[in-house]
């Protein structure tokens, strides 16, 4: 008779318990489905930042590197050091002959006043030969009045008709020579402004092995963290070889790939919030920044083509750029690549 109270109270006690785990089950599943019908959300994301390889512009030896994995450097901080050796050389090669080009624009210009005074020359010559062709004309016409007169024989006479030719031809090889010293100085004048112009060339040259010689050290393009390097100390490098990626530490964001059915939740500027699964127990908030314009299968390599072959419906994603609130106050947890959830109510 008495164990009948007992098993009553003990009945009571497991329906009580029952009944807290049925109501706090309750509960929580009613959090559950009410969070799920008022909220969209995606773990189809993770951590993105700018990650800027360092290339050589020129190939050359790696004589020095100035980083380790992982260490963290500064915009115009140096990180390698090729060989410049060859450059140099060149360099001095290029300067000896910018030397001698220098000298044959000197030559070339010397030539041409030497020509532009043999011009004067030539037109001096011809002052005199029009002289000696008018005094040789008078003399000429002089002597035949004489000689018709018979004052002068006929010898003489004819060594004045020699003298007026002599000088007739004096003056038009005088007028010859003007004509070729004028083409000499065209000729030369030419080859002043091609030595002028090869010198050109020669200076560009330099300029350009100088600029080389710049490229020899490599400095970090922006501010981050050095990836794992894929070089060493004396290997030769080609220009345009990745030697290693910075990573920037200070711009994070998330790109989370959202279905179709949940971009009526999403506007720009809009607040969500962010979990990472490294660290579940940090809260992160962000701001919706924007929207690809196109989703992500039609970035594939070989996009979808519903209208070929057997057609077969998928939910398709789109891309959803957000930025990270106070990004600098979660600067050492955040990491590119990581996996992260995004969670946006649909109100």
């Amino acid at each position: 008779m008495e164990q009948a109270p007992e098993k009553k109270k003990g009945s009571l006690i497991r329906f009580i318990v029952v009944g807290l785990v049925l109501l706090i089950g309750g509960y929580f599943g009613y959090q559950k489905v009410h969070f799920a019908m008022t909220h969209e959300s995606t773990d189809n994301a993770q951590i993105e930042t700018q990650i800027t390889p360092v290339l050589p512009r020129v190939a050359g030896f790696v004589k020095t590197i100035a980083v380790k994995d992982y260490d963290s450097v500064k915009a115009g901080d140096l990180l390698v050091e090729l060989d410049d050796a060859e450059l140099q050389q060149q360099l001095e090669e290029m300067q000896a002959d910018y030397a001698q080009a220098e000298v044959d624009i000197e030559n070339a210009k010397a030539s041409l006043n030497n020509a532009v005074v043999s011009l004067k020359v030539n037109k001096g010559n011809i002052d005199i030969s029009t002289l000696r062709k008018q005094k040789a004309n008078e003399d000429l016409q002089r002597d035949q009045n004489l000689y018709r007169s018979e004052a002068i024989t006929k010898k003489q006479l004819d060594d004045s008709k020699f003298a007026a030719e002599n000088a007739s031809k004096q003056l038009d090889n005088s007028q010859n020579d003007l004509s070729s010293a004028q083409s000499r100085i065209a000729v030369l004048d030419a080859n002043v402004k091609k030595a002028q112009a090869a010198l050109a060339v020669k200076q560009s040259r330099i300029n350009q092995t100088k600029l080389k010689l710049t490229y020899t050290k490599i400095y970090a393009p922006q501010s981050g963290k050095i990836g794992k390097k894929t070089i060493s100390e004396g290997q030769f490098v080609q220009a345009g070889t990745p030697l290693f990626s910075i990573v920037n530490d200070s711009t994070y964001w998330v790109v989370g790939n959202f279905k179709e059915n949940q971009l009526y939740a999403l506007s720009t500027g809009k607040k969500v919030t962010i979990s990472m699964d490294a660290f579940p127990d940090l809260k992160i908030t962000g701001t919706v920044a924007s929207m690809s314009e196109a989703t992500g299968a039609k970035f594939a390599l070989l996009p979808p083509d519903n209208a070929s072959g057997n057609f077969v419906k998928v939910t398709q994603r789109v891309p959803v750029k957000v930025w990270i609130d106070d990004v600098a106050k979660y600067k050492k947890e955040l990491r590119a690549g990581l996996s992260v959830s995004i969670t946006a109510d649909n109100k």
